[in-house]
C-alpha cells in the first residue's frame, strides 16, 4: 500500500478551510494557523462605550483590547481589518453568502458546480426576513421607494438562534451564523492536523518545488514538509509570504473600502438589527444598513449612544493599485475611487435624511478596509489550472490574492467556490 500524499494548508479562512476540508482524505492534511481559539465578543457595548471619553480608545489599532481576533494595520488614508485566529476573518465577517463572480466568469472560469455544492452544503438562508426589526423593514422600504432596489442579503446563518445582539461582525454569541469552524472541525474528525499560534514566515524552494515551510511558534521556529503546500494567508497575509520566498507579486493590491455615515434617532435600535440584512448593487460600491463598531469606540464623531445610531455603509470596488510588503501597506484612493466614494455619500445621506435625521446633523465613519486581494490576480491564460506560472508545481494560493478585480462586494462564497475548484483540480492531478 502507498503512503498516503501530504498537504500543508496555511490559514484557516475561507479558502484554508475549504481546501483544508477537500483535501482531507485524499491527502494527509496539516493546518497552520497564526493565532488561536476564536472568542466571541461577550460584554456590554453600551458599558465599554462609556470608556470613550476618557480617552483610552485613543487608536484603531487597539482594537485588540475589545476584540482580540481583530487585527487593525493603518497607514495615512484607511484602517485595514482583519482576523486573526481559527476561522480567519469569517468568524468576524457578516456572513453574507453572497455570489459575485463575475469578473472570474469573464476569464473563463465557470464555477456553477461549485457554487450548487456550496448551497447544498451550507446553512445559506434569506428566511432572516420574517425576523426583521421594525426599523429594518421601514428602511427596506424606503431603499424601495428611493428606486435604490434592495435585495435580501443571503446569510450563512440559522434565523431561529439569531438574538438580534447585533454581534455579526464582533463574534456571534449564540453560534446562528456560521463561520468556517465548521469545515475545520469536520477535517479534523476526518483526520487532519490544525496546529495554531503558528505563524508562517517564508518557504524554501528547490528545483521548482516547496521543500520547506518556515514558521514561528511558541518555543521557537518550526519548520514542516509536504508534498503539497496551499497558501491561503488572506489578502495581506499570502503576498508578504511569497515576497519573503522570493516569489513577486504585483502592485493590483485592493481593499474594498468602507465608509459609513451615520446620524441620531433616539430609540431607533438599529444595533439590535441583523448587520447588512440587504444590499442595494450600484455602480462600483453596495450600499446597506451597518453599524460600524470601529467607528463606534475610535471615532469622536460616534460619541453617541448606540441606542439612537442609525448608520448607512458604502462598500466600494476600489482600483487595484497598492501593495504590501513587510509590515508596510500601501493603499491609497485614487480619483475614480473618491469619485465614486462621494456619490455613494450622497445617496447615504439622502437615505438619512428620509428617515429622519437632517443633514448637519449627519457624520461619516472612518474609512477602514476588509477585503484585501488581488496581487497575484488570476488571468486568462490559467483559466484551466488556476495555478500562476510564477509558483512552484506544488504550491497553490487558495484566497483573495487570486481574485482578479476587486469585488466591491461580501467575497466569502466566491473565495470558497474557488478554493474547491482548486482542490478538485489538485485531486484530479
Amino acid at each position: 500500500m502507498s503512503e498516503k500524499k501530504t498537504a500543508i494548508v496555511i490559514g484557516t479562512g475561507a479558502g484554508g478551510a475549504t481546501m483544508a476540508k477537500e483535501l482531507q482524505g485524499e491527502y494527509q492534511v496539516t493546518i497552520l494557523e497564526e493565532g488561536g481559539r476564536f472568542r466571541p465578543f461577550s460584554y456590554s457595548v453600551d458599558k465599554l462605550a462609556g470608556f470613550r471619553r476618557t480617552g483610552v480608545y485613543r487608536d484603531e489599532r487597539m482594537i485588540q483590547m475589545l476584540f482580540p481576533n481583530m487585527v487593525v494595520d493603518k497607514n495615512k488614508d484607511m484602517v485595514m481589518v482583519r482576523g486573526k485566529g481559527i476561522g480567519g476573518t469569517t468568524t468576524l465577517a457578516t456572513g453574507n453568502a453572497v455570489r459575485y463572480d463575475g469578473a472570474i466568469r469573464k476569464l473563463g472560469i465557470d464555477l456553477d458546480a461549485e457554487f450548487e455544492e456550496l448551497y447544498e452544503e451550507l446553512p445559506i438562508t434569506t428566511e432572516h426576513q420574517k425576523y426583521w426589526t421594525d426599523t429594518t423593514k421601514k428602511m427596506f422600504a424606503l431603499f424601495e421607494e428611493m428606486g435604490l432596489d434592495p435585495v435580501v442579503t443571503p446569510k450563512l446563518l440559522n434565523p431561529e438562534k439569531c438574538v438580534g445582539c447585533g454581534h455579526c461582525a464582533i463574534g456571534c454569541p449564540t453560534g446562528a451564523k456560521w463561520d468556517t469552524r465548521s469545515l475545520l472541525e469536520d477535517a479534523v474528525m476526518q483526520g487532519a492536523d490544525l496546529v495554531t499560534g503558528c505563524k508562517v514566515t517564508d518557504l524554501t524552494i528547490e528545483d521548482g518545488v516547496v521543500t520547506t515551510v518556515h514558521a514561528k511558534a511558541k518555543g521557537g521556529s518550526r519548520t514542516f514538509t509536504a508534498d503539497l503546500v496551499v497558501l491561503a494567508a488572506g489578502g495581506l497575509g499570502t503576498p508578504v509570504i511569497l515576497e519573503k520566498s522570493g516569489i513577486p507579486c504585483q502592485e493590483t493590491l485592493f481593499v474594498d473600502p468602507v465608509l459609513c455615515v451615520a446620524g441620531v434617532i433616539p430609540g431607533i435600535r438599529q444595533d439590535q438589527q441583523l448587520l447588512m440584512p440587504f444590499i442595494s448593487q450600484q455602480e462600483g460600491y453596495i450600499l446597506s444598513p451597518y453599524i460600524d463598531y470601529l467607528s463606534f469606540f475610535f471615532n469622536r464623531q460616534w460619541r453617541k449612544p448606540i441606542t439612537g445610531l442609525v448608520s448607512m455603509m458604502i462598500k466600494l470596488a476600489d482600483e487595484e493599485n497598492g501593495s504590501v510588503s513587510g509590515r508596510k501597506i500601501r493603499k491609497t484612493m485614487t480619483m475614480r475611487d473618491e469619485e465614486r466614494m462621494g456619490r455613494a455619500v450622497a445617496q447615504c445621506r439622502k437615505i438619512l435624511e428620509r428617515l429622519g435625521v437632517p443633514k448637519e446633523e449627519q457624520f461619516p465613519g472612518t474609512l477602514n478596509a476588509g477585503h484585501p486581494g488581488g496581487m497575484l490576480p488570476l488571468t486568462e491564460a490559467e483559466r484551466e489550472t488556476l495555478h500562476s506560472p510564477l509558483l512552484p508545481e506544488n504550491l497553490y494560493v487558495a484566497d483573495a490574492t487570486i481574485l482578479p478585480e476587486a469585488m466591491g462586494n461580501p467575497p466569502i462564497l466566491t473565495i470558497m467556490a474557488l478554493a474547491k475548484r482548486i482542490a478538485s483540480i489538485i485531486k484530479q492531478g
